[in-house]
């Protein structure tokens, strides 16, 4: 089935879009890529979302606007990788404008009808909320995706997935798929970026490979400080955001930060996320694993060195190698997901999010819902 995945994550560099073909085998899926693009944000956009998220405090007519500018976006980059194809569906994430998982609080935005009707497809959308609803955190529900598309028993695997946030799943060779462990770990690139962004009054967005933090050196009183944050220190089931460790949490620290050259700082900031992700990764046990890294911190080659040398007996590469582009991961795997709201199947893991039970997620904006869903039947009989 043809199928495109948006995603627009906490990094706020874009839309991603993937179009896919999307086969059920058996209890999982195979999933072939077809074309991928990142559609960057335009400027006015890109300004009127971060004036929307967190810390900031908009009104509703403010976040009303902006979903509908971001679903016609969200509609553009579909249509851009559809390249004129008819498709089956589209699953949009959206992008998220808050996020409270320890108190069942979460919102995408991005208008899905706008959508459906750029696309003349049905649009499964808000993949969170229905396990919020009963009580789990709505994150992260890619985990769900990773057990069935790269777990394998011929070798443990860890996939990280850094973007503004950096979660991982632990893919055992023993999983069970009830079993998964995954959690966010903390920052990925969000603080990386806000502070270019800062030092920068706005000229560059990202500290591209790393440069500029391989030439600082990390400091450790900062870091230590950085690290005294109680979030590192909870347990799974745990998921974060912007609302934490957005650019207040660089305000809460930037009286050390501010001591430091622009270089010291990225480096300090970068190996903040290479040690909250190897601490996770030795905490489920499996620092000896194949790694698996994705999101558009897994560009940063600066970081993964360093995650590297925090994890000196694993061996990480990026998710390419298991066949899963490290751009387009995340969208193909909210196509799965996609698939899984229009069979009606529970696609979040109990245990990861802290939801009693497994439920159904999304939600469905139709176009011609009944033909799909008995070509979905005939799919998978």
């Amino acid at each position: 089935m043809l199928a495109i995945g948006l995603m627009s994550g906490t990094s706020l560099d874009g839309i991603d879009a993937a179009l896919v073909n999307v086969e059920p085998r058996g209890t999982g899926y195979t999933v072939e890529l077809l074309e991928f693009v990142t559609l960057p944000f335009d400027d006015e956009l890109a300004a009127l979302l971060r004036a929307v998220l967190p810390p900031n405090v908009p009104g509703p007519a403010m976040v009303a606007d902006v979903h509908r500018r971001l679903g016609f976006a969200l509609a553009r980059a579909a249509r851009n990788v559809s390249g004129g194809r008819s498709v089956h569906f589209v699953a949009s994430h959206g992008l998220t404008l808050y996020h409270d998982g320890a108190h069942q609080l979460t919102t995408q935005i991005g208008d899905p009808f706008v959508i459906r009707e750029g696309l003349h497809a049905t649009v499964c959308y808000d993949f969170r909320s229905a396990d919020c609803a009963v009580g789990g955190h709505g994150a992260p529900l890619v985990p769900y995706v990773d057990a069935l598309l790269l777990a394998t028993p011929d070798e443990d695997r860890v996939a990280v997935n850094i973007g503004g946030i950096a979660n991982l799943t632990a893919l055992p060779r023993t999983l069970e798929k009830n079993d998964v462990v995954a959690f966010d770990t903390g920052p990925g690139v969000m603080l990386i970026d806000a502070y270019v962004r800062r030092q920068s009054r706005g000229e560059a967005n990202m500290d591209i490979d790393g440069a500029i933090a391989a030439s600082g050196v990390k400091n450790d009183g900062s870091l230590y400080e950085m690290l005294s944050d109680p979030y590192f220190a909870q347990s799974p089931p745990k998921s974060t955001g912007r609302e934490h460790f957005g650019e207040q949490f660089l305000d809460q620290h930037g009286e050390r930060l501010e001591r430091l050259s622009v270089e010291d700082a990225l480096a300090t900031l970068t190996e903040l996320t290479a040690i909250t992700i190897a601490n996770a990764v030795e905490a489920v046990e499996l620092a000896d694993a194949h790694v698996l890294c994705s999101g558009g911190g897994a560009r940063n080659l600066f970081l993964l060195r360093r995650l590297a040398a925090r994890l000196p007996k694993a061996r990480i590469d990026p998710s390419d190698v298991a066949c899963l582009p490290v751009d387009a991961k995340e969208a193909m795997a909210f196509a799965v997901l996609g698939y899984e709201t229009l069979r009606e199947r529970a696609a979040n893991v109990p245990r990861v999010t802290g939801a009693p039970r497994a439920v159904t997620l999304g939600s469905i904006a139709p176009w011609r819902l009944r033909d799909l869903l008995a070509e979905v039947d005939a799919e998978c009989p």
